[in-house]
């Protein structure tokens, strides 16, 4: 069984992946203590000790606006923590999947982004990530980059979480609606990547290794997002201070932030579905699945006792 390294495990998509990958081999998920990605010597002697066969780093700098003023801290994991991980599996025989992000694009195209596009981003996030891809793809002949878009899981700081907190206590929302995408689970991409991993593994000299555009189908924006998750919460019977008819569209002017996203954050995902011969399901099950998962745990029942709580 081959000794698999996950980065960033306490994460949303790494506490997923941890799940996907077990059945492929032994998982690791060392703590910073004993991995820092901002030490590539603590980095590279772990490495030398454990010798893992696959790196799946999902870890990364996501406060985007943020990196703005820490461009160095964004750079350090996204960029150059990618590369000292990618150079050592070149140096060993390992393989690697990378996951990236929607905004190494500039979103000015006017269809879903392919692989082939030419990348180029206005922020310091985005701008990390597009080094670290191409210093992962340079250094690792095994390499997998998977570009996703718009995460969410069930568990986690995310858009499904902070729409749910957000209409729990206020009556109206305003989401901006000038920018497209597909929310992706966390669960999707982990159950997909685990797939693709087991093609790539078993097939030799002749695995597509690359970069790969990885999110559920379909398109929408913020604001539609965020009144789908209105709705399906009132469906469930959460008490909520904001109906799906009071979430309100806003461009992106109206709503400025230090990093500038995207209009257009589609990502096709051709390349992908034909080669491995995959169908991605429509972003709307993955959010019912979530909501559902949430449901199940209690979260959303002690929700709606603490805001009545409240006297609302």
């Amino acid at each position: 069984m081959p000794t698999i390294l996950v980065t960033g495990a306490g994460g949303q998509l790494g506490f997923e992946l941890m799940r996907a990958l077990a059945p492929l081999g032994t998982v690791h998920a060392p703590a910073r203590a004993q991995f820092d990605l901002e030490s590539p010597e603590r980095m590279r002697a772990w490495l030398d000790r454990v010798r893992p066969d696959l790196i799946v780093n999902a870890a990364a700098y996501t406060a985007v606006d943020r990196a703005e003023s820490e461009t160095a801290h964004a750079w350090a994991i996204n960029a150059t923590a990618p590369e000292v991980l990618a150079r050592w599996a070149g140096e060993h025989d390992a393989a690697m999947v990378q996951f990236s992000t929607d905004y190494v694009f500039d979103g000015r195209a006017e269809r879903p982004y392919v692989e082939m596009d030419t990348a180029g981003t206005q922020m310091v996030y985005g701008a990390s990530k597009l080094a670290g891809e191409e210093a992962v793809l340079a250094d690792c002949p095994r390499a997998l980059v998977l570009r996703v878009s718009w995460l969410y899981s069930a568990f986690g700081n995310n858009f499904l979480h902070t729409i749910l907190r957000l209409a729990l206590e206020r009556p109206v929302l305003k989401i901006v609606d000038d920018q497209v995408g597909a929310p992706t689970s966390t669960q999707l991409v982990a159950d997909t990547t685990a797939h693709l991993l087991r093609t790539l593994l078993s097939a030799g000299n002749h695995a597509p290794w690359g970069v790969y555009h990885l999110t559920a189908g379909g398109e929408v924006s913020w604001h539609g997002f965020a009144s789908h998750i209105v709705r399906e919460l009132e469906f469930t019977g959460v008490k909520l201070a904001c109906t799906a008819g009071n979430v309100q569209p806003i461009p992106s002017s109206a709503w400025p932030t230090p990093a500038v996203r995207p209009l257009n954050s589609r990502l096709c995902c051709d390349k992908l579905t034909g080669q491995f011969g995959l169908n991605l399901p429509h972003w709307s099950h993955g959010v019912s699945y979530a909501l559902a998962q949430l449901q199940r745990s209690g979260a959303l029942r002690v929700r709606r006792w603490a805001h009545g709580a409240r006297g609302d």
